[in-house]
């Protein structure tokens, strides 16, 4: 099975398609136009609370306040003493061990006027602004930094109890951190100690830096500013699964190489290449007519069924149709292998279009429960692939799935298109 990445630069625009046997598998797009704060760090200022939801608005510098649970609220720029970023800087870099006086107060709350540092988790969408934490994470190649949780864990996706053990035992001599947290990601699987610590070490020199930074500026202020598309991208995909990387810009492809040396080594190199041709790259590997289709409503499957995706003010809709389908076979034994089919493509449209929040599927009645069971597992398989978080129920008597997927940024039909001013969306042409 051939992987590659494909990168795509344009004026406007960055556009980075995984595809495998030239197949799209996943898609990922980054306007100039629109302000991506997804992962940002701010140094920012509550400016009200609200008892009734339980939140505070907090202003970061953005066009709108950013929206904070107090559930999900710590005030580190209250609640630690530090004895100076610049000392821990040196202590990190010399060896030498100190205790930081901390003061954890189980009673904190915030009031309006403090300064606090957040991160954004979720991208302001309509009306509402960026959704912030307190909880700071820094993902890195093999491991996410915590530097206010003070957690060991390992990917659940990472499940030979040899790899957990070796794992829990470097997670434990990561002693330059004594009082931050971390979590090891999947592709760390197969890793040595000097890749991970080298990893984790990496992010907590950014940390001290942020920390630095944070004493300096005034709120609010940009404090961190998370990486780009294409480094989000060679960081978390480029493994040794790919074959290759093709990018179309030059200057890019000297970025990438430079930054595939500093994080993460020179073994990964030779997979990067720069494509010259005059025919556009998407174009050439047969990607651009599959990335058309993906803003579609009706997507056909190859047996000639097909499923309709119904994006909706709450939820999202999946009907399984058999369509053209035919086969010499007992109406279950049909419903079972298009509900089948169906079930791996839904689990790739949801990916690829990025849709999240709540996801209602409409199989095709099916009485057997085996047959049932099946469809679930293929849908289950699929979905595995998946980055976001997923959760999904039984398929009921009805043929109804109910599921979930976390969504931090905004979909790619929305980056890409707006409402029609004429039908507002509707879609329809009234007919006079």
């Amino acid at each position: 099975m051939s992987k590659e990445i494909l990168v795509n630069i344009k004026a406007s625009e960055k556009r980075v398609a995984i595809i495998e046997d030239g197949v799209l598998d996943d898609f990922y797009i980054q306007m100039d136009r629109q302000n991506f704060l997804l992962g940002n760090i701010y140094k920012g200022v509550v400016e009200s609370i609200l008892p009734s939801i339980n939140a505070a608005f907090v202003n970061i510098g953005q066009e709108k306040n950013g929206f904070l649970y107090l559930t999900d609220a710590i005030n580190p720029l209250v609640e630690e003493e530090f004895t100076g970023p610049r000392k821990l800087i040196d202590r990190m870099l010399n060896g030498k061990k100190k205790k930081t006086k901390r003061k954890r107060t189980k009673d904190f709350s915030l009031k309006k006027g403090n300064e606090v540092l957040v991160q954004v988790v979720k991208e302001p969408f309509g009306n509402k602004g960026a959704r912030l934490t307190t909880h700071v994470s820094l993902p890195g190649r093999f491991v996410v930094f915590m530097p206010y949780d003070k957690h060991l864990g390992i990917s659940k996706k990472i499940e030979t109890s040899d790899d957990r053990q070796r794992l829990k035992e470097i997670l434990k001599g990561l002693n330059f951190a004594e009082e931050s947290g971390f979590i090891v990601r999947t592709v760390a699987s197969q890793k040595g100690k000097r890749e991970i610590i080298r990893d984790a070490k990496f992010l907590y020199k950014i940390w001290m830096r942020i920390r630095k930074l944070s004493d300096e500026r005034k709120a609010p202020s940009l404090i961190y500013k998370e990486y780009d598309l294409v480094w989000r991208i060679v960081r978390d995909f480029l493994r040794e699964d790919i074959d290759k990387l093709i990018v179309d810009s030059q200057e890019e492809y000297g970025r990438i190489k430079k930054f595939v040396q500093m994080l993460i080594g020179r073994e990964m190199v030779d997979k990067i290449h720069y494509y010259k041709g005059e025919t556009p790259l998407f174009e050439n590997k047969n990607v651009a007519k599959q990335l058309n289709k993906i803003y579609d409503r009706k997507v056909y499957l190859k047996s000639g069924a097909h499923i309709v995706i119904e994006p909706t003010e709450g939820l999202i809709v999946v009907d399984v149709n058999s369509g053209r389908f035919k086969v010499n076979a007992s109406p279950e034994e049909a419903a079972f292998m298009v509900n089948a089919e169906a079930a791996s493509e839904i689990a790739r449209q949801l990916r690829l279009r990025d849709l999240g929040g709540i996801i209602v599927i409409d199989f095709i009645d099916m009485g057997r429960e085996a047959h049932r069971r099946q469809v679930l597992q293929a849908l289950q398989k699929a979905l595995a692939k998946d980055h976001s978080k997923t959760e999904i129920t039984k398929i009921s008597s009805l043929g109804l799935l109910e599921m979930t997927r976390a969504r931090a940024g905004k979909t790619i039909e929305s980056m890409s298109f707006e409402a029609c001013p004429y039908c507002h969306g509707h879609g329809r042409v009234k007919i006079e």
